[in-house]
């Protein structure tokens, strides 16, 4: 017999690998179904691909791939029989065959006992070989068998790679010096404490001073004001301020130059009033909890309709979704999107066609795994009710507890959130941040064809106003949802909300519980409201004033999507970065009128704005600020001090004049009143340094160019600082009218010429 099992299987010993590292073993779901082990035709693992296949799926596979063994693994799963004694100990049959399995049905152990059973099955005649098979099975099948067999979970992230570098502790961490100079960093609205930029802003571990990254060759980064503050006061340590989360924080030793690990991130960051251990005190729902809280019926509770008798549903359409562990996000967002027809028949309804062209490994095309997912919810397939001798013998046993399976999604889990720093987690995660993120994914694989996510797809017109020129300026831009805010001024019930403030308060200096806690009810149409208001835009750049001004922005809806998601904001952060939810209710209407948030586009009497670019503003040079500045700026000083007159600081003064071009002292005094609530309102006026890179053009061998045909020198030294000759820099400025956008493609489409047309061309 062993002679013939080998000769059986010469044919196809080269189809048959043994798995090496890194190789995922599908063994405990379906690539094309939620299949399993444990389902009545059990799991087909190919021996080649490791992928695994349910009974109607493997013949596809076959005739795809010409793949012949497969591993068919079949799991028993059976009541415990209790006896006398109370129960028996589970029994198991080839107990290492599923080693680290992972399946859809939870049941308890001490209730169930199994059976586990695999075979070899050649295509396509179904020839079986049970296992193990070690006496008749040649020597690299049985490795390959038993190495398939006690593989680990296709899910398990791998280890990292040996040649990944290690972030390491900073020698500093330990002993760093942290001053008591009461700083309080607040959750939001930071920029470097030098200039006004906003993003990639570093906190100082030392003396919790705010400042910007360093400059990059592309414009990006920020001015190199951390590294300047770190050269004059040695202060080791910083933080980038975006990265703050309950699981720590990107940190960064300017003295070590690279990024390491600070294990006291929490206390350094508590001494600037950032709470990461507060943060971490939350449920898994995402809610702030509060130990002195008087425990109430919760609204999980009062969705379950706890306490109540409820009816059990199963078929079509009633399928759940099981919790991978924290994430309830991803079945919320699932359920939903199958629930919209486009989605229904982009994935559902072309289900043949998908698998049929699906390529050699499904596990990893999103198409293949959305319409899985879309099947097993929509066809009831895994939601069927008990059979009736089941349910007898149930009823009989006063314990009628039957529960649908569900489907497990762990390969489109494995497969979206691929590479996602966050999704890729098991920690809890924002379902509407899911949801953008999935709706990403189906827009970059619909190309060419139908995209369902077109029925969320929405243009917002966006109005900008000048508030001191009254001149406007329209844009439109894509989204997919709106975030309303929850205004609680607006509460229909605020008599009650004062009153119960009240008591909490007496109860509070009593020392007596809480009184049960009123919830604020607010009308949804409020929260549209608040979304149509006016918004300040900060740092807003007025092109008709060349500087600076006050600007609103309001926002309209310039075309409407078939189906309106909407996001209401009932989370915020308190001063100690601890994130709360707001406990209120929303009153939402049954029919909504949204024809007065339509967009009107410009309208008769309206201005706009011209189109001009804001001026450049080079970084400081924080190489050797000896090498020179930039000459003194022009100044109206007359009306300058025709302000300062007025009683406004002299300072502040020069530089309404100077940001608003000399325009004159009403101009200025627009800009002051604009302005007066900034911190550095009344500091001297700075400008940043001009970048000497190259020779000026008196001093060139070309002789001197009249001033008035040369380009701005901000432009030229933009152009060089990425590279580019001085020369070959005015020319481009000078054939695109100082155009930088536009000098930059005519210096790729104009390779440097000889030096002596260069100066025939100058001349």
């Amino acid at each position: 017999m062993a002679a013939d099992l080998g000769e059986l299987l010469v044919p196809y010993m080269p189809t048959i690998r043994v798995p090496r590292t890194g190789d995922r073993v599908f063994k405990s779901e379906c690539a094309f179904s939620f299949d399993s082990p444990e389902s009545e035709g059990g799991l087909y693992v190919c021996m080649n691909t490791f992928l695994g296949f349910g009974r109607e799926h493997v013949e596809r596979h076959y005739r795809k791939t010409g793949q012949s063994v497969y591993m068919h693994l079949k799991r028993h799963v059976k009541e415990k029989n209790t006896g006398a004694a109370g129960g028996a100990i589970p029994r198991r049959k080839n107990g290492k065959v599923f080693l680290d399995l992972e399946l859809n049905r939870d049941f308890n152990g001490e209730d169930f006992e199994y059976e586990d059973e695999a075979k070899l099955v050649i295509f396509p005649d179904h020839f079986e070989i049970p296992l193990p098979n070690i006496e008749e099975l040649p020597a690299l099948v049985t490795i390959a068998c038993d190495a398939v067999l006690n593989a680990p979970s296709a899910y398990k992230k791998q280890e990292p790679e040996s040649w990944e570098e290690e972030i390491q502790v900073s020698r500093h961490a330990r002993s760093l010096r942290q001053l008591d100079n009461a700083v309080r960093i607040p959750p939001s609205g930071w920029k470097c404490q030098k200039c006004e930029m906003r993003e990639n802003l570093w906190l100082n571990l030392t003396d919790g001073t705010v400042l910007c990254g360093k400059w990059f060759f592309d414009g990006s980064g920020g001015n190199g004001h951390a590294l300047e503050h770190y050269k004059e006061t040695k202060y080791p340590l910083a933080v980038k301020m975006d990265t703050i989360t309950p699981d720590g924080a990107d940190v960064y030793s300017f003295e070590e130059e690279e990024a390491v690990l600070d294990p006291h991130i929490s206390d350094h960051l508590s001494h600037f009033g950032i709470d990461m251990l507060q943060m971490q005190k939350k449920t898994e729902n995402g809610h702030h909890t509060d130990n002195n809280s008087r425990p109430r019926v919760s609204e999980w509770e009062v969705i379950q309709e706890s306490g109540m008798k409820l009816k059990a549903v199963f078929g079509s359409g009633y399928t759940g979704i099981k919790n991978l562990g924290n994430s309830c996000y991803l079945g919320t967002v699932m359920q939903v999107l199958f629930s919209i027809p486009d989605f229904q028949r982009m994935y559902v309804g072309n289900l043949q066609r998908i698998f049929d062209y699906s390529p050699l490994d499904p596990s990893q095309d999103f198409a293949t795994q959305m319409a899985k997912l879309g099947h097993g919810l929509l066809s009831g397939q895994y939601s069927k009710p008990p059979m009736k001798s089941e349910l007898i013998e149930q009823v009989m046993k006063e314990e009628y507890k039957h529960q649908q399976k569900g489907v497990s999604p762990r390969m489109l889990k494995s497969l979206v959130s691929r590479a996602h720093p966050e999704f890729s987690s098991s920690r809890q995660q924002d379902a509407q941040e899911f949801l953008m993120h999935v709706i990403n994914i189906v827009e970059r694989n619909s190309a060419g064809s139908e995209n369902p996510s077109d029925a969320f797809r929405f243009l917002v017109e966006e109005r900008l106003q000048c508030c001191q020129s009254r001149r406007v300026r329209y844009s439109q831009r894509v989204d997919y949802c709106i975030q309303l805010p929850a205004p609680f001024e607006a509460a229909t019930n605020r008599e009650e909300l004062l009153a119960y403030e009240a008591k909490r308060r007496e109860a509070e200096e009593n020392m007596r519980a809480p009184p049960e806690p009123v919830r604020a009810r607010i009308p949804f149409t409020a929260c549209l409201q608040a979304f149509t208001e006016p918004d300040n835009v900060p740092d807003f750049w007025s092109s008709a004033l060349q500087a600076k001004s006050a600007g609103v922005k309001t926002s309209r809806f310039a075309s409407f999507p078939e189906y309106l998601i909407l996001q209401i904001k009932k989370f915020t952060f308190g001063v100690d970065w601890v994130p709360k939810k707001l406990d209120l209710a929303i009153d939402v209407p049954d029919f909504l009128d949204l024809s007065r948030m339509r967009a009107t586009g410009l309208q008769a009497g309206e201005e706009e704005l011209p189109d001009l670019l804001p001026p450049i503003v080079l970084p400081e040079d924080t190489r050797d600020n000896s090498m020179g500045s930039a000459d003194s700026p022009e100044i109206d000083e007359a009306a300058a001090m025709q302000l300062a007159e007025m009683g406004f600081p002299v300072e502040a003064c020069r530089k309404a004049v100077y940001y608003t071009g000399n325009m004159g002292p009403e101009m200025a005094f627009n800009w002051i009143i604009a302005h007066m609530e900034e911190p550095d309102f009344a500091e001297p006026l700075t400008l940043p340094s001009m970048i000497d890179l190259g020779p000026s053009i008196s001093d060139s061998p070309m002789g001197a160019t009249p001033l008035g045909n040369s380009p701005p020198e901000e432009s030229i030294a933009i152009l060089t600082s990425m590279g580019f000759p001085r020369t070959h820099s005015i020319q481009a400025l000078k054939a695109t009218n100082n155009n930088l956008e536009r000098a930059l493609d005519w210096i790729f489409t104009h390779p440097e010429e000889e030096e002596s047309d260069v100066l025939s061309d100058m001349a």
